[in-house]
């Protein structure tokens, strides 16, 4: 493989996991652009969605579905694990973040860390400790020359990309997303013109979980297993992919991601073996350090209540 095959070849590795990143970053900055929380449970739902879509493959392939109808299959897949995770997202706002409302900013904060902990060890308990493995669903891939695009691969980025186009157009052009903008902007005015701010901050989580619940299921696709610890680095990753991007930005986010990705790809592509894949979450850190020392509103510039 020649140099450039190899450049392209990361580039491809790195455009992939940093589309996951992307989509659960966009979770973090949807929440923190509207109520100004950094929601360290969400990790926790990336991780359930996995669980989640290996359940019902589970289900589906010993109903002879996924060899009949592996599009359909997948298709029941993402549905059930979006909806499960949107549940999950709807019952940790109302029950642990909305009574903390008005209180101090460190305590929902806290509450967020310990939710992490408790859907942790409530995965570990009900699913046990050791990794589940994903069935091997797409097989074979494009060759050009020496560079290989698996199929896999082709699937994580197509959905991602749409799911991102879907969203950006959900918040421009519908009523919903006008009224999360305006909430983002300033919840009591928004709550004074008819906007009911309980419902948009609900529908926020909802929809920061469900993308979560996808970027679950597409990680345990491409590494071929989940357990219940994936969501405590993911979420620190996503979390700086937002962060680099800008906090509050959507679109912020999607770069953050993709950006962090191919750090990730090249820092290990390039630091020789094994030390490279080692290495790939020091350099993720380094970069949440840089950024936050050197610019803390991030590439894109931060988008919260005084700014969006």
């Amino acid at each position: 493989m020649s140099f450039l095959e190899y450049i392209i070849q990361q580039l491809i590795n790195g455009l992939t996991i940093g589309a996951v990143y992307a989509l659960i970053a966009l979770g973090y900055t949807m929440v923190y652009g509207i109520i100004e929380l950094i929601n360290f449970a969400h990790g926790e739902i990336y991780m359930i969605g996995a669980y989640i879509g290996i359940i019902t493959l589970g289900v589906l392939s010993a109903q002879g579905l996924t060899q009949s109808s592996l599009a359909l299959a997948m298709g029941i897949v993402l549905v059930v694990s979006m909806v499960y995770c949107a549940a999950y997202g709807f019952t940790m706002e109302r029950i642990a973040y909305r009574p903390l409302r008005q209180a101090p900013r460190l305590s929902p904060l806290i509450t967020a860390l310990g939710m992490s902990i408790f859907l942790q060890n409530y995965v570990m308990l009900t699913q046990g400790a050791r990794d589940k493995f994903f069935p091997p669903l797409f097989t074979g891939g494009i060759n050009i020359d020496e560079v290989r695009i698996s199929y896999i691969q082709v699937f994580i980025m197509g959905i991602s990309v749409l799911l991102m186009i879907a969203l950006q157009l959900f918040i421009k052009n519908t009523r919903l997303g006008k009224a999360m903008r305006a909430t983002a902007q300033d919840k009591k005015m928004a709550s004074l013109v008819g906007i009911n701010i309980d419902r948009v901050i609900s529908i926020t989580f909802i929809i920061g979980s469900s993308l979560a619940a996808v970027a679950g299921i597409m990680v345990g696709m491409y590494y071929g297993l989940v357990n219940f610890y994936i969501g405590y680095v993911a979420g620190l990753k996503a979390f700086t992919a937002a962060v680099l991007g800008g906090i509050g930005n959507i679109a912020g986010a999607m770069l953050g991601g993709f950006l962090l990705g191919l750090l990730e790809a090249f820092a290990a592509g390039f630091i020789p073996p094994p030390h490279g894949a080692q290495y790939k979450d020091v350099f993720a850190f380094t970069i949440l350090v840089l950024v936050l020392i050197f610019r803390p509103s991030g590439l894109l510039g931060e988008q919260v209540a005084e700014k969006i």
